[in-house]
């Protein structure tokens, strides 16, 4: 998502590194190539010009030119100006006082709302919540079937007293479903409304008078994120209609522009809470502006991140993992084969990279990702007894061969994998200087991509590290300059560094951009349980 506009906007961001002073002409410079990048990912005409306007005015202001680094500052400017286009802050759900709470979804025929009520209804049930959904779509042809069929696969109750299929009365089914909450002890209820091809008095009537009966606590309005400039014109009809509280987007990873996020959140003045990012259930998330801006600027989104990995790694296993590291025991394979069934659960691996700082100079690496890799390494180590897995120096050629036979695979795999994990144990031998993912591998670059099987050479990880050892062999002590005045520099530095002055910048395409003027992410604030993600981390 988003990848055209990123891959635009990362490329013009590069030009400004490294200027000391910003002339008027390279502010328009940067101004148009944001301008073409936003059209191009389809943001609405209105939406793009007040944006540049406001870019502009502030990118020509003592803001920018009094800074320090003024290129960095105007990349402070955008991610500013993008998180108040997505919306601002981060807007939760509001609960009733007294249960149940009642969400109305409305949007167009093919939006996806059905499959969306399933995915709404899954993250609630992780949130604690007793979620029921209500088949209150009575005229598309079997969409109460498929409305059952989604709720078995979220794990969720559905009221669907009515065949569909234009038999029933919408307004009725979702009026009676609020006693069936009570009486069945749900606490939010969820109703899943009809839809058309496009906008009509008979939909917007019948979504009125259902919200008129049911007196929603929310109403998001569905919209497909692929459906371009006619967003705007869907989202303000649904809202003059409607009158919705809140917008979720679906079908968010099968449009690499993105350009009807960017212009229903400042067109309706609504936020958008939700959006759909895959097939699965759990390709589903809360919608954060602040993250999501920097996801655009390629400047990560670590805390989705953690967030991922505390819900599904075990926290018992990572404390396990952690005090054994601490008492000087090694990582052992066991530990591994843990680590990547925690990665596992946190979904798509090639998603969860790109929420990694800087990964757009690796899209390729990322494209070429075979998901089925993780699969494979899994099946050599549990291939191995338990002994081999406790004590890998054991691994001769012929238990080598027996592990390839036995996972399908060739023993030149079992060697490479080997190799990955003794980088590993190398790294959690170290962990307190922090950098990459346990059971992965990662050095310098980018994190833990080194070492990922299927993922070529990349920084930190392989022939890569083999160049990088040759060349400071070859190099000056302790990685020096040749140049005195850089080396001059170097010294300084790391003077400084030894004295607590400086910090290291978070890993950014723009050189360690500090965007919000606070402390930059340091792994060792890491929330607790996560230690056995990040290094670091407790």
């Amino acid at each position: 998502m988003f990848n055209s506009l990123s891959d635009r906007l990362t490329a013009t961001f590069k030009n400004l590194r490294g200027k000391g002073r910003l002339s008027e002409a390279d502010v328009d410079g940067t101004i148009r190539e944001i301008r073409r990048a936003l059209l191009d990912a389809d943001v609405a005409l209105p939406v793009v010009r007040a944006f540049i306007g406001r870019i502009r005015e502030r990118a020509l202001s003592e803001e920018v030119s009094g800074a320090l680094n003024p290129g960095q500052q105007v990349v402070k400017v955008v991610n500013d100006e993008l998180v108040g286009i997505l919306g601002g802050e981060t807007r939760r759900l509001n609960y009733a006082k007294r249960p149940p709470t009642v969400i109305m979804l409305a949007g167009l025929q093919g939006a996806g709302k059905t499959t969306l009520a399933g995915k709404l209804a899954h993250w609630l049930k992780s949130e604690g919540h007793r979620p029921m959904l209500v088949a209150a779509d009575l005229q598309r042809p079997n969409a109460v079937n498929q409305l059952e069929i989604v709720g078995e696969r979220a794990g969720a109750f559905v009221y669907a007293p009515e065949p569909g299929n234009g038999v029933g009365d919408p307004v009725q089914v979702a009026t009676d479903s609020l006693e069936v909450a009570k009486s069945k002890l749900h606490d939010v209820v969820i109703v899943d409304t009809a839809g058309r091809l496009g906008i009509d008095e008979e939909l917007m009537q019948q979504a009125s008078d259902i919200r008129s009966a049911v007196n929603p606590d929310e109403v998001l309005f569905v919209i497909d994120a692929m459906i371009g400039q006619d967003a705007v014109k869907t989202a303000e009809a649904f809202l003059e209609g409607v009158d919705f509280t809140g917008v979720v987007l679906s079908k968010l990873d099968g449009d690499s522009r993105g350009g009807a996020a960017l212009s229903v959140a400042e067109v309706t003045g609504k936020p958008i809470m939700f959006a759909s990012t895959g097939e699965s259930m759990k390709e589903f998330e809360q919608f954060h502006p602040d993250r999501m801006a920097d996801r655009i600027l390629d400047m990560g989104d670590i805390m989705t991140l953690i967030e991922q990995a505390e819900k599904n790694f075990d926290e018992k296993e990572t404390a396990k993992l952690q005090k054994k590291v601490e008492s000087g025991e090694d990582f052992d394979l066991n530990d591994f084969l843990t680590q990547m069934s925690g990665l596992k659960k946190m979904g798509s691996m090639k998603k969860m990279l790109g929420m990694m700082p800087g990964m757009s100079q690796y899209k390729d690496q990322l494209e070429n990702f075979d998901e089925r890799e993780v699969d494979r390494v899994e099946a050599i180590v549990r291939s191995m007894t338990p002994a081999e897995r406790t004590n890998p120096k054991i691994l001769n050629g012929s238990r080598r061969a027996r592990i390839a036979k036995g996972a399908g695979t060739t023993v030149t795999a079992v060697n490479q994998l080997m190799e990955r994990f003794t980088q590993a144990q190398k790294m959690m031998r170290g962990m307190t200087r922090g950098g990459g993912m346990p059971g992965m591998g990662g050095g310098g670059g980018a994190p833990g991509m080194g070492a990922m099987p299927g993922m070529g050479a990349m920084p930190g990880g392989g022939a890569n590290r083999k160049k990088k050892a040759a060349g400071k062999k070859k190099g000056r002590k302790g990685g020096q300059s040749g140049n005195p005045a850089k080396r001059a520099q170097q010294a300084q530095a790391l003077e400084d560094k030894k004295a607590g002055k400086t910090k290291d910048p978070v890993g950014s395409a723009f050189g360690g951009v500090d965007l919000d003027g606070e402390e930059d992410f340091d792994m060792k604030n890491l929330p607790k349980g996560f230690g056995g993600m990040f290094p670091g981390g407790k």
